[in-house]
C-alpha cells in the first residue's frame, strides 16, 4: 500500500502498520496513506487493525510541518481532524494495537477506533497540546469529551497529564492493556471475536451511537478552519 502505512490483508483482517521515522510522525502524507488503506479495506470488507513499530504507535503531528507556517499547521490538523471523524463511523471494526507511546494525534488515533489495546512498560500516552505551548483544538476537545471519563478530560485535556498504560486504561485511552509479545496475538483475538458480528448491524449502530458526535465533530472541523490555532 505505501512505505509510510503497510496493509497486510489475512482472513479477513487487515493490518495497517504505522512506519514514519522514529516517533511515526503523522504527516500530509502519512493521512493520505491511512485514508488509501481505509479504503481499501473497505473493498475488502475487512476489520481493521493498526499498529506501530515496536515501542510507539505515534508522537504526533509531524512537527516540520506544524512549524513551516499557521496555513501548514492549520490543514495538516484539518486532515487529522477528517481521519479521526471517518474513523469512529468506519462501516467496519477499527481495532487499535498500541505498541508503545501514544501522543497527542496518537492518542487521538486510539480515541477514535472502536477497541484499543495497549501494552505494558514505561509508556506514556495523552494529550500533550498544553504541555508544548498548543491550545487545543475543538474536534479535540469534542473527542476527548465524548471518549474519556470526566476527570481524566479534565486532566488530560487541560492540564496535559500523561498516563502509564494502566492509567490510560482507567482514564478511557485503552480498553485493555497486555504483554509486548502478546499485543498482536491479542488483537488478532479481538478481529475473531468481531467477526461475529453482523456488519451491517454493526455500521448502523455504531452511526445510531456516535451521531451527535459525528455532528459535533463535523462542526468542529469548520470552526478550526475558520479559527485559526492559537
Amino acid at each position: 500500500m505505501s512505505e509510510l502505512i503497510t496493509y497486510q490483508l489475512e482472513d479477513g483482517i487487515a493490518t495497517l502498520t504505522l512506519s514514519n521515522g522514529k516517533v511515526n510522525a503523522i504527516s500530509p502524507d502519512v493521512i493520505a496513506a491511512f485514508n488509501a488503506a481505509l479504503d481499501q479495506a473497505v473493498l475488502d470488507r475487512a476489520i481493521v487493525i493498526i499498529t506501530g513499530q515496536p515501542g510507539i504507535l505515534s508522537g504526533g503531528y509531524d512537527l516540520k510541518v506544524m512549524t513551516s507556517g499557521p496555513e501548514n499547521a492549520i490543514n495538516l490538523v484539518a486532515a487529522g481532524s477528517t481521519l479521526a471523524r471517518r474513523m469512529l463511523a468506519h462501516p467496519f471494526p477499527i481495532i487499535v494495537a498500541c505498541s508503545g507511546h501514544a501522543v497527542a494525534k496518537g492518542a487521538f488515533i486510539l480515541l477514535s477506533a472502536d477497541h484499543r489495546i495497549g501494552v505494558e512498560g514505561p509508556f506514556s500516552i495523552g494529550l500533550n497540546e498544553v504541555l508544548i505551548g498548543m491550545t487545543m483544538h475543538n474536534v479535540g476537545i469534542e473527542l476527548a469529551r465524548d471518549r474519556l471519563s470526566n476527570s481524566a478530560f479534565q486532566r488530560s485535556v487541560i492540564n496535559g497529564e500523561m498516563f502509564n498504560p494502566a492509567g490510560a486504561l482507567n482514564a478511557g485511552f485503552l480498553d485493555q492493556v497486555v504483554a509486548p509479545e502478546a499485543l498482536l496475538a491479542s488483537a488478532q483475538a479481538v478481529a475473531q471475536q468481531m467477526k461475529k458480528i453482523n456488519m451491517t448491524a454493526h455500521k448502523n449502530t455504531k452511526l445510531k451511537v456516535r451521531k451527535a458526535l459525528l455532528e459535533t465533530l463535523d462542526a468542529a472541523i469548520e470552526s478550526d478552519k475558520l479559527h485559526a490555532l492559537s
